[in-house]
């Protein structure tokens, strides 16, 4: 337990200075999705045993980490949103991802941050723009009511696991918290 807490402190601590690139990137990107945002507050997440079980159960999807970054966005000291970050293998490479949600829960914007496999492997713009707006109900199920992609299936589907992953940390731990 002891090695597990010294680990996740190295790892905070050697990946701030990588982190305050990534926040204003992150920032960009939020800023031009939603209105009137007057502040995006990164956060840390640690899962514990039953939130990661709770969370994995809600979304139907496999998870490999219990530490996520989230952004709190505020217009006018109102928390108006979350944003959360997920890094999920597709073949070989990591694809990190931001989903930002509503007040209601409802999937605002997706967006592809970093993509380590090859650019004929990322979906395309127009596929992205189905998980705009989704509401909180909506499955989230590739193949379904969200369509594969020839040729970078493995692409689709992490991209919708994650979304189903980042709605059920929303549900089940950000919307509580004001």
């Amino acid at each position: 337990m002891i090695r597990l807490i010294v680990v996740i402190v190295l790892v905070l601590t050697l990946s701030q200075g990588s982190l305050k690139k990534a926040n204003s990137k992150v920032e960009e990107v939020i800023k031009s999705s939603f209105p009137n945002v007057t502040e995006v507050e990164p956060k840390q997440l640690i899962l514990t045993k039953s939130l990661f079980t709770k969370v994995q159960f809600s979304a139907k999807a496999s998870m490999r980490t219990k530490i996520y970054r989230y952004y709190r966005i505020k217009s006018a000291k109102k928390i108006i949103g979350y944003a959360v970050l997920t890094s999920r293998i597709l073949r070989t490479k990591k694809a990190v991802v931001l989903y930002a949600f509503d007040m209601k829960g409802n999937l605002k914007f997706t967006e592809i941050m970093a993509f380590g496999e090859p650019p004929e492997f990322s979906p395309n713009s127009q596929w992205m723009t189905l998980l705009q707006n989704k509401r909180n109900n909506t499955r989230l199920t590739l193949g379904k009511d969200i369509p594969t992609i020839s040729g970078s299936t493995l692409s689709a589907r992490t991209i919708t696991e994650g979304a189903r992953v980042a709605r059920a940390i929303y549900n089940e731990i950000l919307k509580n918290k004001q």
